[in-house]
C-alpha cells in the first residue's frame, strides 16, 4: 500500500529577521507537547541566542559532513531524516543551495522527499525568495537573489502561514544586535532594511498570500460543485429614518460588519417626497457622528420611492446586507393595510440578505392620520377616488338598512367624515365626488319622495346643495392643509440637504468634489461637473464616454447656472424636474462661495512669500549687522595697531596681529561667499561645472581644511568606488559644512563616521554623529535659513551652513536626508547619482542634463539652500599635525564588511556561490593627540549648526 504524503506547512516572512525560524521551533514544541514526535532535521541559528535557546528540548538529526574545495561542510542529511522518519521534520530555510555533490542541488527537493516518505515538513522561506517575485524584489531591493523556489512547490503546500512585523519593529530589532552582528547593522539599515523596502516587501508576502487564499478557496468550490456568488467581503448598509431608533440599528449594523471579517458599514438616509417620515435634523447629525465613531461612512440621497431609492444606492455599492426598522406607521395605515416602506424594501430586494430589527420606538407616536407626503402622486390620487366611491356607497347601503327620521343627523356627520377621509388621502378630486355622492344619498334616504333621487321640497334641495358646498369647502380646507405641510416638508428636507452638502463642504479637503459627489448621490444623476467661465473643476461620477458622450449619442442632461454668468452645474442621466431647481440653484450658490473661498487662500498664499521673504530680510539684516561688525573690528584693530605702533612692533607681535586681521578677513569672506551664493541660488545662477568627481578626494582634503585628524573621524570608504556627478568644489565646500555640524554635537570621547558606498545607481555619503540627535518633528528645520538648533545665544554664524549644503547637493541632482543613528545621534545621508562610465575624467557634463538649481529652493525664492560653513579655518602650518591627506591617519588598514543586502541565508550560500564580502578601508588611530584645534581650544566653532 503506497504511503500517504506527508503535510506541508510553510512560514512566510517579508525580510529576514521577522522571526520564522522562532515561530517553527515554538509550533515544534507545540506539536511535541501534544505527543507528536517531532525533530530538528536542519536549523540555521546564525549565531542567534533567541534561536539557540528556541530549540533547546527538541531532537536534532545531526548533520553530514561532506568534502568540498579541501574544506569539510556540513548540510541537512536527508537519508539520516527519512530512516528516523518522524511525525513532523522542522527544515530552516527552504530556498537554501545545498553543497555541491548532494543528492539534490535544493533544499526544497530535498523536501519533496521528505514529504513523499510521508514525513510532516515544517519550513521557512521569506518572500524574496519566491520565483515569481524574483524580478519585482530586485526593483524594490536593488539586491538580486540567486536561490529561488519555485511558485508551485508553494503553491502544493497544504497551509501557508505569514509570520509579520512592522518595518519599524523590525528595525529597532536589527539595531539592538538581533538579527545581525553589530559590524553589519549600519549596512543592513542603509541598504536592504530601509523603511520603504521593507514596507514593499511586506506588501508583496501579503498580496502573494491573498492569492494563496484565493486560489484554496477556488479549489475548494470546484471540488464541492458549489455554483452560487459568494461575497467575500460584506457591505451593510443601514437604512435611517431620521428617528431615534437610528444608534440602535447603525450599532447593530456595526456589529453584523465586524462579524463578517471588516466589512464595510454604510449608513444612508433617504429624503423623499413619499419618504419615512419624522426625520429630525440634529437626530440625524448626531447619527451621522456616530457612524464616522463606528467607522462606517454616511450618504444621504434623493428619492420618490424609498424601497426603490435605498435598494439602488444599495446595488450601486455592492451591498450584500441591508438592515431596517420596524416601520413606525399611523392606525389608519395599518386599519386600511398600507404596506410600509420596510415590506416595500424586502419586495424588492432580490438578492440582497434584508435585516428588520425591532426597537422600542416601533408603537411610540401612532397617528390617527399619516403624516402628509411632500405630493400626492397619481396613485394617491387614485387611491383616494376609490376610497371615496367605496366608502360613500357601502356606509350609504348600511344607514339604508338601519336608519331613521331621528338618526338623519347622525348619519349626515358620517357621510362628511367620509368627505374629510378622501381630502386627506386623494387631495380634492375625491372629497368633491366623496361630497356629492354623500349628498346624493342623503337625499335617496331622508327627502320625499324616499328611496329615490326626486326632491318635492325646494327646502330639502337647498339643504342638499348646502351640504355639498359645506363639504367641498370642508375638502378645500383640508386639501390646502395638506399643500402646505407637504411645503413644509419640502422646505424641510432641502434645508436637510444643504446641510449635508455644507458639512460635506466643511469636513473635506476638496470642497467642490465633495459637493459635486453629494448632489450626484442626492439626485441619482450619472456624472456631475462644476464649471467656472468654462473652465472644467470638478467631474464626479462616470466619465462622459462611458455615457456615450464622445460617441455623439444623446443623453438627458441639464445645466445650472446662476444669472450673473458665475459657475455652472452640469448634471447628466435625466432631466431636473421643477422643484429640484431651487434646492440646486442653492447648492450652486454654495459653490460660488468655495470658489470666492479659494480665490482669496490664492491671493493669501502669493502675499504669505512677501511676508516670509520680510522676516526673513529682518532676520538676514539683524545677523549680518553683527557677524559683519565683529571680523571687520578684529581685522580693523589689528591694521590699527600696526600702524600705530609701527617700527616698534615685535616680530613676534606683528605676526600675531596678521594672523589676527587674516582670520578676521577669513570669516568676512566665508560671510560675503554664504551671502552671494544665497543670491545665486535664489536666481538659479549659481555657476555650475559637473564632472566625474572622486568622492575620496573631495573628502580627503577636509581633514587639512578643518585641521582635524583621525582621533576624531573613522573613514569606511567602499574599494573601487565609482566618480559621482558633481561640482568638486560644491561638493567638498557641503561635505565640509555637515562635517563641522557632525564634529560640533558629537561628544569628545566619540568619533565622527564617514562612509561611502554605492546602492542601486547612487553613491551615498553618510557623515554619522552620535550626539544628542533631532526630534523627528524638527529635522525639516535642519535646512532652514537663519535657524539654528541647539543654539541658546544665537551669537556666532548666519545659520546657513546646512540650508547651503542642501541647495549646492540638490543643485547637482542629489539628495540630503537626516536620519537618526542606530544608539543615539543624527546621519546626514547624501545620495549623488553615479557618473557615466563613457564620460572623461573631469570633463563637464552637458549642459542640457544640468538641473536647474532654482527649482531646488521650491517657489520661496528664500528659503536658501546650500553648504559652507563660516568656520575660522587654521592657516597653513597650524592644526594636531604638519602631516597632510591620509599621511595624517596611522595604523591605516583594510577591515571587511558584508553589503548588508539583508539576505537571511547569504551565511549559508554554496562556496562557489557565496557573494563576496565588500572590503571597507578604515581609519584608526590608538592615540591621543597632544595638541587639539586652535578653533576648538578656544571653544569657536563659527556657524556650526543644526541648520
Amino acid at each position: 500500500m503506497a504511503r500517504a504524503r506527508g503535510s506541508f506547512r510553510v512560514l512566510l516572512g517579508a525580510a529576514p529577521g521577522v522571526g520564522k525560524t522562532v515561530a517553527m521551533l515554538k509550533e515544534g514544541h507545540r506539536l511535541k507537547d501534544d505527543g507528536k514526535d517531532v525533530v530538528i532535521a536542519l536549523l540555521e541559528t546564525h549565531g542567534r541566542k533567541v534561536t539557540e535557546q528556541s530549540a533547546d528540548g527538541l531532537e536534532i538529526v545531526p548533520r553530514r559532513r561532506q568534502r568540498y574545495r579541501g574544506m569539510t561542510l556540513d548540510d541537512m542529511d536527508l537519508f539520516g531524516v527519512i530512516e528516523r522518519h518522524p511525525q513532523v521534520a522542522l527544515v530552516d530555510e527552504l530556498a537554501h543551495t545545498n553543497i555541491p555533490g548532494s543528492v539534490h542541488e535544493k533544499r526544497w527537493q530535498d523536501v519533496e522527499d521528505l514529504l513523499d516518505a510521508g514525513i510532516d515538513v515544517i519550513t521557512t522561506i521569506n518572500v524574496q525568495h519566491i520565483e515569481s517575485l524574483n524580478d519585482v524584489v530586485r526593483e524594490i531591493t536593488g539586491s538580486t537573489q540567486k536561490e529561488t523556489v519555485p511558485d508551485k512547490v508553494l503553491r502544493s503546500a497544504t497551509q501557508v502561514e505569514l509570520v509579520d512585523l512592522p518595518p519599524e519593529t523590525l528595525r529597532e530589532r536589527l539595531a539592538a544586535g538581533f538579527v545581525y552582528k553589530p559590524d553589519r547593522v549600519d549596512a543592513a539599515l542603509s541598504n536592504y532594511f530601509r523603511v520603504g523596502n521593507l514596507t514593499a516587501l511586506r506588501e508583496l508576502a501579503l498580496l502573494w498570500l491573498a492569492g494563496r487564499v484565493d486560489e484554496a478557496l477556488k479549489e475548494y468550490r470546484s471540488e464541492h460543485h458549489i455554483k452560487a456568488k459568494w461575497e467575500t467581503r460584506e457591505r451593510v448598509v443601514v437604512a435611517l429614518s431620521g428617528g431615534p431608533e437610528g444608534d440602535q440599528l447603525l450599532r447593530r449594523g456595526a456589529r453584523v460588519a465586524r462579524a463578517s471579517g471588516g466589512g464595510d458599514l454604510i449608513a444612508v438616509h433617504v429624503t423623499s417626497e413619499d419618504g419615512l417620515a419624522g426625520s429630525d435634523p440634529s437626530l440625524l447629525t448626531r447619527q451621522r457622528n456616530l457612524v464616522e465613531k463606528l467607522g462606517g461612512t454616511y450618504h444621504q440621497i434623493v428619492g420618490e420611492d424609498i424601497p426603490d431609492a435605498l435598494l439602488d444606492f444599495a446595488r450601486a455599492n455592492n451591498a450584500t446586507q441591508v438592515i431596517v426598522g420596524v416601520s413606525r406607521r399611523s392606525l389608519l395605515s395599518r386599519w386600511l393595510g398600507r404596506p410600509s416602506a420596510t415590506s416595500g424594501i424586502v419586495a424588492k430586494s432580490g438578492d440582497i440578505d434584508v435585516h428588520i430589527v425591532t426597537h422600542t420606538f416601533a408603537n411610540r407616536g401612532l397617528r390617527l392620520l399619516p403624516r402628509y407626503r411632500q405630493s400626492l402622486g397619481l396613485g394617491r390620487r387614485i387611491v383616494g377616488l376609490v376610497f371615496a366611491l367605496l366608502s360613500v356607497l357601502g356606509v350609504s347601503w348600511l344607514l339604508a338598512m338601519f336608519s331613521s327620521v331621528q338618526s338623519a343627523q347622525r348619519d349626515a356627520l358620517i357621510l362628511q367624515l367620509l368627505v374629510v377621509v378622501s381630502a386627506v388621502i386623494g387631495g380634492l378630486i375625491p372629497a368633491t365626488v366623496a361630497a356629492v355622492l354623500s349628498g346624493l344619498a342623503l337625499d335617496f334616504l331622508y327627502t320625499a319622495p324616499v328611496g329615490t333621487l326626486h326632491v318635492l321640497r325646494i327646502s330639502d334641495v337647498v339643504t342638499i346643495i348646502l351640504y355639498v358646498v359645506v363639504g367641498l369647502i370642508v375638502a378645500i380646507v383640508v386639501d390646502n392643509a395638506s399643500s402646505r405641510a407637504r411645503q413644509a416638508q419640502r422646505a424641510r428636507a432641502e434645508s436637510e440637504m444643504l446641510a449635508s452638502v455644507a458639512s460635506a463642504v466643511l469636513r473635506s479637503d476638496d470642497p467642490l468634489r465633495a459637493i459635486a459627489h453629494r448632489t450626484r448621490e442626492a439626485f441619482g444623476f450619472d456624472c456631475v461637473r462644476i464649471l467656472d467661465k468654462g473652465r472644467l473643476l470638478v467631474s464626479d461620477g462616470e466619465p462622459l464616454t462611458s455615457l456615450g458622450i464622445a460617441a455623439g449619442e444623446g443623453i438627458e442632461h441639464d445645466t445650472i447656472s446662476l444669472n450673473d454668468g458665475g459657475p455652472s452645474l452640469e448634471l447628466y442621466g435625466h432631466t431636473v424636474e421643477a422643484g429640484d431647481q431651487r434646492m440646486l440653484m442653492a447648492i450652486l450658490s454654495q459653490v460660488q462661495t468655495v470658489i470666492e473661498h479659494n480665490d482669496l487662500e490664492r491671493k493669501a498664499s502669493e502675499v504669505e512669500p512677501l511676508a516670509a521673504a520680510e522676516k526673513i530680510r529682518t532676520a538676514l539684516l539683524n545677523a549680518v549687522s553683527h557677524d559683519l561688525r565683529r571680523p571687520l573690528a578684529s581685522a580693523t584693530t589689528a591694521v590699527s595697531g600696526l600702524q600705530r605702533m609701527g617700527d616698534k612692533v615685535s616680530a613676534q607681535d606683528r605676526v600675531e596681529l596678521l594672523k589676527v586681521a587674516s582670520n578676521g578677513l577669513k570669516q568676512l569672506t566665508n560671510l560675503v561667499t554664504d551671502l552671494l551664493d544665497v543670491s545665486r541660488l535664489r536666481e538659479g545662477a549659481l555657476p555650475l561645472s559637473l564632472v566625474a568627481t572622486d568622492v575620496v578626494e573631495a573628502i580627503m582634503p577636509l581633514f587639512d581644511e578643518l585641521g582635524i585628524g583621525p582621533w576624531k573621524v573613522d573613514l569606511d570608504i567602499a574599494p573601487n568606488l565609482p566618480s559621482v556627478v558633481a561640482d568638486p568644489s560644491l561638493l567638498r565646500r557641503a561635505l565640509s559644512n555637515v562635517l563641522v555640524n557632525a564634529l560640533r554635537f558629537t561628544p569628545s570621547d566619540k568619533r565622527v563616521r564617514i562612509a561611502a558606498s554605492t546602492f542601486n545607481g547612487v553613491v551615498e555619503i553618510r557623515i554619522v554623529d552620535q550626539g544628542p540627535g533631532v526630534p523627528d518633528d524638527r529635522k525639516e528645520d535642519i535646512f532652514v535659513p537663519f535657524h539654528r538648533l541647539g543654539d541658546t545665544d544665537n551669537t556666532t554664524g548666519l545659520g546657513l551652513g546646512m540650508a547651503l549644503s542642501k541647495g549646492f547637493v540638490e543643485s547637482m541632482g542629489g539628495t540630503i536626508e537626516p536620519e537618526d543613528t542606530p544608539g543615539g545621534g543624527l546621519t546626514m545621508v547624501i545620495s549623488l547619482r553615479v557618473a557615466d562610465p563613457a564620460l572623461y575624467p573631469g570633463q563637464p557634463i552637458p549642459h542640457a542634463e544640468r538641473p536647474d538649481p532654482s527649482q531646488m529652493l521650491g517657489e520661496n525664492t528664500l528659503n536658501l539652500s546650500g553648504a559652507i560653513s563660516d568656520v575660522i579655518l587654521p592657516l597653513p602650518g597650524e592644526g594636531p599635525s604638519e602631516e597632510r591627506g591620509l599621511d595624517r591617519f596611522i595604523n591605516y588598514g583594510i577591515t571587511r564588511s558584508s553589503d548588508g543586502t539583508g539576505d537571511e541565508s547569504a551565511d549559508d550560500h554554496a562556496p562557489d556561490e557565496a557573494p563576496t564580502p565588500t572590503p571597507t578601508a578604515t581609519a584608526t588611530l590608538t592615540t591621543e593627540p597632544a595638541v587639539k584645534n586652535e578653533n576648538e581650544k578656544d571653544g569657536h566653532n563659527e556657524d556650526i549648526d543644526r541648520g
